[in-house]
């Protein structure tokens, strides 16, 4: 399972791996229990881990640095349910950290969401995307048209004739 693959799904509890997505919804696998199952859009939203950005006195922070100093913090973690331990572990773990901004529920999450990281032994890392000035132009695959529209031209001689409706003239 691949850090890049996580959901968050407002309504659910917990993470969830996307295992395939559809315009009216997702099919997710819950981290937890492994159950799967279909969520629909038009109820729910879909969180990338790898989108949500966390404040901070400086310029905003993906939510993987602060999973990595979690890792790397010698403080033991605190219960997610008492809230002064959590902001005071924070305060240790990353205090760069925006306090006024980030509220202490979102705080919980992050100490729930890298206790079924660390569970589930999921790597934590940005999935790398090439930026498009640094590809030379030269390395770019290009197909031909004609080969995109050979499998086309083939199923429309392969398919069975239609009959066209024309009007008739009436006298």
């Amino acid at each position: 399972m691949e850090y890049n693959k996580l959901v968050a799904v407002t309504g659910l509890s917990g993470l969830f791996e996307l295992v395939s997505s559809k315009a009216d919804g997702g099919l997710v696998r819950s981290l937890d229990d492994k159950s799967t199952k279909f969520v629909s859009n038009r109820i729910h939203a879909f969180s990338h881990l790898e989108s949500i950005e966390i404040y901070t006195t400086g310029e905003n922070v993906n939510l993987s640095e602060i999973f990595i100093a979690m890792k790397n913090s010698s403080e033991k973690m605190p219960d997610a349910n008492n809230a002064k331990d959590v902001k005071g572990y924070f305060e240790k773990a990353y205090p760069n950290m925006d306090f006024e901004r980030v509220y202490g529920s979102d705080m919980k999450k992050m100490i729930k969401w890298f206790d079924v990281l660390t569970k589930n032994k999921i790597e934590i890392k940005l999935s790398e995307t090439p930026a498009d000035d640094m590809v030379p132009e030269q390395q770019v695959e290009k197909k031909p048209a004609a080969v995109k529209a050979a499998p086309k031209a083939a199923a429309v001689k392969n398919a069975p004739a239609k009959k066209i409706n024309t009007p008739r003239k009436m006298a």
